[in-house]
Order: C-alpha cells, then structure tokens, then sequence
C-alpha cells in the first residue's frame, strides 16, 4: 500500500521544487488571487514531504495508515495545491480553477473538497493544534503514522500555537514533527524602531526547547539538510520535534525576495515572465 517513499535525490527534489516555484506563480497569475512570498519560502519543505518523506498514497489519500500533514499557515494553500498535483492527488490542469467560486481549490485549504487534505485551514494558530490532536489519537490508537505540521512565523504570534506546544510536550508526542517557516516576515505588524520591520517571533530555538520539544535548525531551502532533519526527528523517543526552518519569503525570484509586498500581490505578466525567467535559469 505504500507508494510515498520514492528514491529522489536532493538534486531532483531541488529541479521539483523549481518546477513548483514556475506553477505557483502562474496559478496566482491566472486566478489574480493568492499569496506568493509565503508558499515560495514553504515549497521546499512541501517537496521534500510529499516526494520523499511521508508515508502517502495518491491514489488512496483515505488511507488509514498515511502520514497526516497540516498547513496550519493556509493561506499559502496555493503551494501545498501544487504540491500535490504534482504528486499526483488531482490533474495540474485543475489548478488553473484556483480561488474559482465552485472550485475545490479555494484560497484556503478546505478537507471537504479536496482529497489529500486532513484539515481545513486558513485561521492563523489553530492548526497545531489538530496536528497535536491527530498525534495524539495516533498514540491512544497504537497507529504508527507521524503527522507534520507546518507553522508561519507570524502566525506563532497566537497563543495558542504555545498552548499547543506545551500539549504536545506533555504526551511526549514523537510522532509529531512541525515546520517553523522562519521566513522572518509578515504581512502586517510593528515596523521596528526604524525602517527595518520587526521579526515576528525571536529566537524560536529557545522557545521551543523551553516548551519541551526537540529542536532542529535548518537552511529551508537545502533539500539534503530538509531530508536529513527529518531523519533525525525519527529518532526521538521522547518529545515531539520542531523544525526550525530559516527561509526567504518569496525565495527564487530576486525582487520578491525579503519583500512584505509580496505577502500577496499578484504578478503581472511582466513580472511574472521575469520571474519565470529568474527560476529557469537558477533551476
């Protein structure tokens, strides 16, 4: 039944990854609806777990046995859509309905829709929280699935990402491991004493591990270190593991790189062929 784990190189994740860069971009485009800085800095991760990583089934995505993964920052739904056309869950021509009123491509992921989801989201700091619930059921359940979860930096401003930390901590949840898209940007808050804007949570290392949890830090954009990391959380027995991933919003294309403005603005055809370019010519 296991269909997940492929025998892709970093390098082939890497060019994958590319290809998904040049998709998203279009999708926005297309739809003139959408974020891109986010699921830029995310699509590496989104890569590396649906073509490597997680225990998956495309033509099965009920699977009971599957690993489960959460976009708790859902409103780069648009990255985790690629991600799994790309893996085969539906038709890539099918993106070009995104954000579409009958589409099941909405601009926030929507489980009732779309197979291959396990959980609806978009509202910022509750999905840690089904994660550390689907852990958790896992556990009681004696199931031998991990769930991944990933988490946007400014979203770990809520409350209850923490409430969700110190739970997962509590039942030693080894079986849970989180992705902090450190891409150390947001689309709205404090501007900083000056005209640098403020990084939405610091030291996320330190808050981690005071919470509990096992830390790994990483280039997010490093297929291997991504890969590896992974690893290594499977070897934990007795906490749950936070992935602290150090990334670049809008990661791939030189002038959305580390600009706020592209939270969610929509390319124009100029720059969306600029941008294209850029990625083909570094993939």
């Amino acid at each position: 039944m296991n269909t997940a784990f492929q025998s892709c190189s970093a390098d082939e994740l890497t060019k994958k990854a590319s290809e998904a860069r040049r998709i998203i971009l279009e999708t926005v485009h297309y739809a003139n609806a959408g974020h891109v800085g986010g699921p830029l800095s995310a699509i590496d991760m989104l890569i590396a777990l649906y073509f490597s990583v997680m225990n998956i089934n495309p033509d099965d995505p009920q699977w009971e046995d599957r690993d489960r993964f959460v976009l708790s920052k859902g409103h780069s739904a648009v990255a985790l859509y690629t991600a799994l056309a790309l893996r085969g869950y539906f038709p890539l021509e099918e993106l070009k309905t995104f954000d579409h009123i009958d589409s099941r491509l909405q601009a926030h992921p929507d489980m009732k829709l779309l197979p291959g989801l396990d959980m609806s989201s978009g509202s910022l700091g509750l999905g840690i929280s089904t994660a550390v619930g689907l852990a958790l059921g896992a556990k009681l359940k004696h199931q031998t699935f991990y769930t991944y979860c990933m988490i946007g930096d400014g979203e770990s401003q809520e409350g209850q990402v923490w409430e969700a930390a110190d739970v997962a901590s509590k039942y030693k949840l080894n079986n849970l491991i989180a992705f902090l898209d450190y891409n150390k940007l947001q689309q709205y808050g404090w501007k900083g004493t000056d005209r640098e804007r403020e990084v939405p949570v610091t030291a996320p290392e330190l808050r981690w591990e005071a919470f509990g949890w096992n830390v790994i830090s990483i280039d997010g954009h490093d297929m291997a270190q991504i890969l590896d990391a992974c690893a290594q959380a499977k070897t934990v027995a007795d906490r749950p593991t936070v992935i602290i991933a150090h990334t670049l919003k809008g990661k791939g294309v030189s002038f959305m790189e580390n600009n706020y403005l592209w939270h969610a603005k929509v390319p124009d055809a100029d720059e969306l062929n600029r941008a294209i370019h850029e990625i083909e010519a570094e993939g």
